[in-house]
């Protein structure tokens, strides 16, 4: 599933590991999150989506 995670984290000036910490994971999950090599659980998508301040259904993209 694609996303728009770095480019909205990038337009807030928020590090991957500031948004890691904020997430309680680990840079290298938003990492992966980000090139498209790992499918946030639910529970992750949601805190990614208030971290970001935006809907869960702005930071994904189903095809």
């Amino acid at each position: 599933m694609k996303n728009k995670i770095k480019a909205i984290r990038k337009k807030l000036g928020i590090t991957q590991e500031q948004l890691a910490e904020d997430c309680g994971v680990v840079r290298q999950t938003i990492n992966c999150i980000e090139n498209n090599k790992y499918d946030p659980t639910l529970e992750l998508a949601f805190k990614l989506s208030k971290t970001l301040n935006v809907k869960v259904d702005e930071l994904f993209i189903y095809e």
